[in-house]
């Protein structure tokens, strides 16, 4: 009979032989870029961006035109593909292959201009290309009768009122318009929101009425990509803020470590500001532009 050797037992698995079980990091991120690239022959729209989205918060992704911004959200979204670095959700690689591989990952983006068909009832914008339906086969049909009453209750809860289920989309403000959409993408069981400029173009109280229903998400647990050029529409309802210029990052700040004035004053450029002012007060005596380049002046002092 052979023995055992000492320490172990006949039946004892070797552990560098035991299968090792995949689990994911606790906490992880809903989505996260690390390291993104993106280039379009010789233009580096986006270098070495790195940024994280997590449950319950809103992301806020700030810079003015031609800043990355939209490069950055189609590579989220699995319109672009990243020429260098990652995405991972919760913690996990992720590639997507296209728009709708996101979405089944629970990644919902809303474009301002894709948002809504204006002619279409509010019913069907709500259900476009995911209709109720009823009865099986040849007898298949829409079930209008639940699909309105499904879209009532949803906007209820953002605290919108149908009267009339039929009503086009376009006899909303835009406010209501974009609460449609994140209503919609909610219901579908989105995960993260990304919100391309929701803001833009809207008046003081429909701006309010979007920023109203982005808490909302927030506090559902959801993570929230708010992607604008207006820090005063970012910062009351932000907790992480990420600044891009010209493709590159800015910073990344808490909201505990930044102020609305700072956040401001870093997207306006201060120093460069200051630089242009000098350059109009000094290259013309025009009295208008000399002016121009005092307020110049005075926007580019830093705040106390």
């Amino acid at each position: 009979m052979n023995e055992a050797k000492s320490g172990s037992t006949p039946n004892e698995i070797n552990p560098a032989t035991r299968p090792v079980t995949e689990t994911k990091p606790t906490n992880a991120p809903l989505l996260e870029a690390r390291g993104v690239c993106k280039y379009f022959g010789s233009v580096n729209a986006l270098e070495e961006i790195s940024l994280q989205l997590n449950a319950g918060e809103v992301t806020c992704v700030l810079g003015d035109n031609g800043a990355g911004k939209s490069t950055l959200i189609k590579i989220m979204s699995g319109v672009f593909t990243p020429d260098v670095g990652e995405l991972l959700i919760e913690g996990e690689k992720a590639h997507f292959s296209g728009p709708r591989e996101a979405q089944a990952h629970g990644i919902a983006t809303v474009f301002q201009d894709l948002a809504t068909v204006p002619l279409m009832s509010i019913w069907r914008n709500f259900f476009l290309g995911n209709e109720l339906t009823r009865g099986r086969g040849p007898f298949e049909r829409l079930d209008i009768k639940r699909s309105q009453r499904v879209m009532s209750e949803e906007l209820a809860k953002m605290g919108i009122e149908v009267r009339d289920p039929n009503q086009t989309v376009g006899t909303l403000s835009g406010g209501e318009r974009q609460a449609v959409s994140i209503a919609r993408a909610v219901y579908f069981g989105a995960k993260v929101l990304i919100l391309d400029e929701p803001t833009s173009a809207l008046g003081v109280r429909q701006a309010g009425i979007v920023l109203k229903y982005i808490v909302h998400a927030r506090e559902e647990g959801r993570g929230v990509l708010f992607i604008t050029h207006n820090p005063h529409h970012a910062f009351p309802v932000g907790d992480r803020f990420v600044l891009l210029k010209r493709g590159r990052l800015l910073g990344s700040y808490l909201k505990a470590e930044t102020s609305l004035e700072q956040l401001t004053e870093m997207m306006a450029g201060g120093p460069e500001l200051e630089q242009l002012s000098h350059e109009l007060e000094g290259s013309s005596d025009d009295s208008q532009i000399a002016e121009a380049g005092r307020e110049l002046a005075s926007e580019a002092q830093p705040t106390d």
